[in-house]
């Protein structure tokens, strides 16, 4: 499907080959689609998708981004040509995260985002509640991460910083169980959060989630040109998009939200998801266009940005976030202010 100048290849098995100026996909030898590359800034491959070298060789030269997604929806690989960059904006990122106080000040404002969005949706979650102890249960975990958001900026170091989101976390997926509908909760209970693989339904929709978030982030680095291996909370590792992650943490919970709006709804359900040996959970079949679709559309949603002061989608954010932060890269901004759910 193509959405946004985006298509994603979610049907297993596919082929996908250069056919003159145009994009095309097979099933089984058959042509299912065609797309001109003229249309396209990139290509997001999900589980097992054949392509043809001259293809690769083609995007790579049109500066259209090929990403590669596993069955579970994480992200595996990304290809694209020479990128240009701003070589002296990565040199002032690359000497701030030399900067110990500079470090510490956004990976903060990172945890802050991220911890202050999770209450939002307890917060909201209790409000909607129909049943006294679910609201009392969800209200208790509010109060338990406004206290780790008070106790962020005494956190001297990178390790006290990540211990408060980690007890934040466990906090806030102990109660998520509580925004399930209870007809559903036995079929999407979760046990806290589990990832390669995910162990159970709700963990599988959510890893599918982040997985397209964490693309978007990326890409959003990029477009800022930021290096986006290279983070603040996040521990530079080879092979990981520490930047993108830390960009990541404040969107975590839209994706929640999502995902909990598609069970409660109905629209993805037990029969959508299989168990693989091992215990490994995954979203199958239509349900992971579904999931895609019902993705793109909530990134066209408006929502009001505090520091713009006016109407942008939802999808367009992550990208004004990195250049937000680009301007505190550079000097130009004081600090960096997350994005914050209303």
């Amino acid at each position: 499907m193509q959405l946004l100048n985006t298509l994603y290849v979610t049907t297993p098995d596919s082929w996908l080959r250069l056919d003159n100026d145009t994009l095309r996909v097979e099933v089984e030898r058959e042509t299912r689609l065609r797309v001109p590359l003229h249309h396209l800034q990139a290509v997001v491959c999900f589980g097992h998708t054949g392509l043809s070298a001259p293809l690769m060789h083609r995007l790579a030269e049109d500066g259209i981004a090929l990403v590669l997604l596993d069955n579970h929806g994480r992200f595996k690989a990304r290809l694209e040509g020479a990128v240009s960059g701003n070589v002296l904006l990565r040199q002032a990122q690359h000497a701030a995260v030399r900067d110990a106080a500079f470090t510490l000040g956004v990976a903060r404002a990172v945890v802050a985002g991220k911890l202050k969005n999770q209450r939002q949706v307890l917060l909201r979650g209790a409000r909607e509640a129909k049943q006294a102890d679910d609201e009392a249960a969800l209200t208790r975990a509010a109060l338990d991460l406004a206290a780790s958001l008070r106790a962020l900026p005494a956190a001297g170091s990178l390790d006290a910083l990540r211990g408060i989101e980690g007890e934040g976390a466990r906090t806030y997926f102990a109660a998520l169980n509580r925004l399930v509908r209870p007809d559903l909760r036995g079929v999407f209970a979760m046990d806290g959060r589990t990832r390669r693989p995910p162990r159970d339904r709700m963990n599988a929709l959510l890893s599918f989630f982040y997985s397209m978030w964490m693309n978007d982030c990326r890409s959003a680095c990029e477009a800022a040109g930021l290096d986006p291996q290279v983070g603040f909370l996040h521990a530079v590792r080879p092979g990981r998009a520490a930047l993108a992650l830390d960009l990541m943490e404040e969107f975590r919970p839209f994706a929640d939200r999502l995902a909990l709006t598609l069970i409660n709804r109905a629209q993805v359900s037990a029969k959508d998801f299989v168990e693989r040996e091992g215990g490994a959970v995954l979203l199958e079949g239509d349900a992971r266009k579904a999931v895609v679709v019902a993705y793109q559309e909530r990134k066209q949603e408006a929502l009001t940005h505090a520091l713009l002061a006016q109407s942008i989608a939802l999808g367009i954010v992550p990208l004004v976030q990195a250049r937000l932060l680009a301007r505190h890269v550079r000097g130009e901004a004081e600090g960096y202010v997350p994005f914050l759910m209303r």
